[in-house]
C-alpha cells in the first residue's frame, strides 16, 4: 500500500485575514491557526485589539491574550482610512479566508462587503459573526454573548430556581459561535475544493449558536408546551445527576444508565432502591428523584470527596470532583494528555497555556510561535504584498500603519 504524504499540519497552506476582536471572531481565528493555517490578524494602530488588556495584565498585556492569539502574526492597519483598505483589499485578494465580527454594514461602509471583495477574490470564504446575524429585524442592533447567551434561551436555565439567572462563568456565547464559525469554514473550504473553487459567506448569529445547543428545549414545548426551568445542578428529566455535599466539597455523580445506577445503589448501601423494579428505567426514577437524591447525599456528606471519588471509580460510576485552575494544573491526566502547554511570551516570561483541541493523529496542531506584540508582523506582511521600504515609511509617516 502507498503511504500518504500528510501535511506537516491539517490546514498548512490556508491563509486567513482576521479582523475580529475580543472573543468569537478572534477564537475561531485561533482555532484555525492551531492546526497550521497562517492567520493575520489586522488591529487597529494605537490601541489595538481590546482583550490585550483584559483580565490579569502582566508587563502591559494580558495572559489571556497569550492564548487567544498565539500562532498569529499581527499587522497594524487604519481600517477606517482609504489607503488601509487598499492594504486591506490586497491581503484578502491572497487569502482563502476572512473573519470578521464587526456590527452589519461596517464593512459594506468602506466598501468592502462580501459582493465587491468576492470579485478580487472569487474563492474567499467569510466568515461573519455577529450579534444577531446579517439578515433579520435585529441585524443591527449591538449584541455580545451574554446578550446572545439570553436570547439563545441559556441563561433561564442557568442558576437555582427562583433567583437571578447567572453565567456560567466565561464568554460561552461568543466560543460557541466561534466554534459554529469554524465549521462553517471548514466545510465551506471542503466545497471550494470540491465543486469548482468558489467560495461563500458563512454567517453567525451568537443567539442561534448558543440555540442549537439547548437540545430538548424547543421540541418540548412544541409537544407539550413545557417551559424548561432553572434546576440547580441537577439535570431534569435525567435521574439520578446531580451535585452532592461531601465533607470537603461537592461530587458530581451521573447514575443515570440502568446498570449505573444499580452499581451505584450497591456502593452506598442501598440496594432497596437498586433492586427496586419500579427504578429500573429512568422513567421511574424521575418520579422519584428527590429521594434518589437524598439517599445519595446522605451517603457522600459523611465522606471525603477523594473517599468518594474512589468507591464510585471503582464501582466504575461516573463520577467527578469540581475542578478549580489549581485541580487542573496539577491534574496528572491534563498533563499527560498534552491538555497543559509552557509557552514563552515575547516579552520572554513562561506561562501555562490551554493545549489543543482536537487531537487530530495524522497531522496534530501545534504551538509555533506566541502571541505578538501590536504590529509585530506589520513590515514583513506588507513587503510580502510588493511594498518598497520606502512606501512603508510614507504609510507609517501618515499612520494608515504602525
Amino acid at each position: 500500500m502507498t503511504p500518504i504524504n500528510l501535511p506537516t499540519s491539517a490546514l498548512q497552506g490556508v491563509r486567513v485575514i482576521e479582523m475580529g476582536q475580543l472573543i468569537a471572531g478572534p477564537f475561531a481565528g485561533k482555532t484555525l491557526a492551531d492546526f497550521g493555517a497562517e492567520v493575520i490578524k489586522i488591529e487597529a494602530p494605537g490601541s489595538g485589539d481590546p482583550l490585550r488588556n483584559w483580565r490579569l495584565i502582566q508587563d502591559g498585556t494580558s495572559v489571556w491574550w497569550q492564548v487567544q492569539s498565539r500562532n498569529k502574526r499581527s499587522i497594524a492597519l487604519d481600517l477606517r482610512s482609504a489607503e488601509g483598505q487598499d492594504i486591506a483589499r490586497q491581503l484578502i485578494k491572497e487569502a482563502d479566508v476572512l473573519i470578521e465580527n464587526f456590527r452589519p454594514g461596517t464593512l459594506e461602509g468602506w466598501g468592502m462587503g462580501y459582493e465587491q471583495l468576492s470579485e478580487i477574490n472569487p474563492g474567499l470564504v467569510m466568515l461573519r459573526i455577529s450579534g444577531y446575524g446579517q439578515t433579520g429585524p435585529y441585524r443591527d442592533l449591538p449584541g455580545f454573548g451574554a446578550i446572545g447567551e439570553a436570547m439563545g434561551g441559556l441563561r433561564h436555565l442557568t442558576g437555582e430556581p427562583g433567583r437571578v439567572p447567572v453565567r456560567c462563568g466565561i464568554s460561552i456565547g461568543d466560543t460557541l459561535a466561534a466554534l459554529h464559525g469554524t465549521i462553517g469554514v471548514l466545510m465551506a473550504l471542503y466545497h471550494r475544493q470540491a465543486h469548482g473553487g468558489r467560495g461563500q459567506v458563512i454567517d453567525v448569529a451568537l443567539h442561534e449558536a448558543v440555540f442549537n445547543v439547548m437540545e430538548s428545549l424547543i421540541p418540548e414545548y412544541s409537544a407539550f408546551g413545557a417551559v424548561r426551568e432553572a434546576a440547580g445542578s441537577a439535570l431534569p428529566g435525567i435521574a439520578p445527576s446531580n451535585a452532592y455535599r461531601c465533607e470537603d466539597g461537592y461530587v458530581l455523580v451521573a447514575g443515570n444508565g440502568d446498570s449505573i445506577f444499580k452499581r451505584l445503589m450497591s456502593t452506598i448501601g442501598r440496594d432497596d432502591l437498586g433492586n427496586d423494579p419500579a427504578l429500573g428505567d429512568n422513567a421511574g426514577r424521575v418520579k422519584r428523584v428527590a429521594e434518589i437524591d437524598a439517599a445519595i447525599e446522605a451517603w457522600t456528606s459523611q465522606r471525603r470527596v477523594a473517599d468518594v471519588l474512589e468507591a464510585l471509580n471503582a464501582a466504575r460510576v461516573p463520577v467527578g470532583k469540581v475542578y478549580t485552575a489549581r485541580d487542573i494544573a496539577e491534574d496528572p491526566h491534563y498533563r499527560a494528555r498534552d491538555m497543559l502547554l509552557t509557552q514563552r511570551t515575547r516579552d520572554g516570561h513562561e506561562v501555562q497555556v490551554p493545549g489543543i483541541v482536537p487531537k487530530l493523529m495524522g497531522t496534530p496542531g501545534s504551538l509555533r510561535t506566541p502571541a505578538p506584540k501590536l504590529g509585530d508582523d506589520t513590515d514583513a506582511v506588507l513587503r510580502e504584498i510588493g511594498l518598497t521600504e520606502e512606501q512603508i515609511a510614507a504609510l507609517r509617516a501618515r499612520k494608515v500603519v504602525a
